[in-house]
């Protein structure tokens, strides 16, 4: 049975006042049971403040990552996601404007995001960051999250998200993927290391060594992440392998990495990438 267009049009109108009601019910309930118990909003004291900014960043941080590389499905995006981490961040460093690492996250989401109008092909398949059209990256989030980055690295006291916030400003710095500057980043990831080691920037930083010193460089320290439990069965550590196993020439070994790495992933278009990968080795 159809409705006609007037008639939901004025259910909806009908409805709209009882159900904003009834959630204000809900909401005056729900205080009155925090006043009851006790709870009280109020500003952390000193010494915790820093600690939930801290955890507040590394939300938002997680929420941005989600959905500029999806970690399941058929997208590789989720922009209602990276977006509402970008206003998030916006906001936050907006109510702590002295803070050097909620600007440095917000510079790092604003240069990381400007990427991604090239990051996929027209039918929606991964481009990598050495073959995007970077005609096509956001030139005004570049220009502002790398003011906002020079601003606090010269100010604040250095942290995790300006670091990578600087990183990325190295790569929007380059014109073409071969005028980036690898040295420089092999410096930043070894900062970066210092401040937050973990996996995923060794990772990152195998592959600066690789580009500056040669893939027998970079797999070297690769190395010690074969037993981190914390890699266990990510397809990541594969795919890095497989990518400079293939810069050093060894085809077989790039194959067998790339396979591996499009069996773990769940993501649908970067196991579409690594077979592509895979399939061209073979072909």
């Amino acid at each position: 049975m159809s409705v006609p267009a007037g008639r939901v049009e004025e259910l909806l109108r009908r409805s709209a006042p009882r159900a904003v009601a009834a959630l204000a019910r809900r909401i005056s309930r729900a205080k009155q049971r925090i006043r009851a118990a006790g709870g009280r909003f109020a500003m952390p004291p000193p010494g915790e403040r820093d600690a939930r900014v801290r955890a507040v960043l590394h939300v938002l941080y997680l929420v941005f990552n989600e959905g500029y590389t999806a970690s399941s499905g058929p997208q590789l995006h989720r922009g209602e996601l990276t977006g509402e981490a970008i206003r998030l961040a916006r906001a936050l460093h907006g109510l702590l404007p002295r803070d050097g690492e909620a600007a440095g996250l917000l510079a790092l989401m604003l240069l990381t995001d400007a990427r991604r109008p090239a990051r996929t092909a027209a039918d929606g398949s991964l481009v990598p960051l050495a073959e995007q059209d970077r005609a096509l990256w956001d030139r005004a989030s570049i220009a502002e999250g790398t003011a906002l980055v020079t601003r606090t690295l010269a100010r604040a006291r250095l942290g995790p998200y300006q670091a990578q916030a600087a990183i990325a400003a190295v790569h929007a710095e380059a014109a073409r993927a071969g005028d980036t500057d690898w040295p420089q980043l092999v410096a930043l990831y070894e900062l970066l290391e210092r401040l937050d080691p973990g996996p995923v920037v060794r990772l990152n930083h195998a592959v600066a060594v690789a580009m500056a010193r040669g893939p027998r460089a970079g797999l070297e320290l690769l190395g010690p992440l074969e037993g981190d439990v914390r890699m266990a069965g990510h397809h990541r550590l594969h795919a890095v392998r497989a990518h400079l196993l293939e810069m050093a020439g060894d085809r077989a070994g790039a194959l067998a990495e790339f396979r591996a790495a499009a069996r773990l992933t769940t993501s649908v278009p970067e196991r579409r990438y690594l077979r592509g990968r895979a399939a061209r080795l073979t072909g």
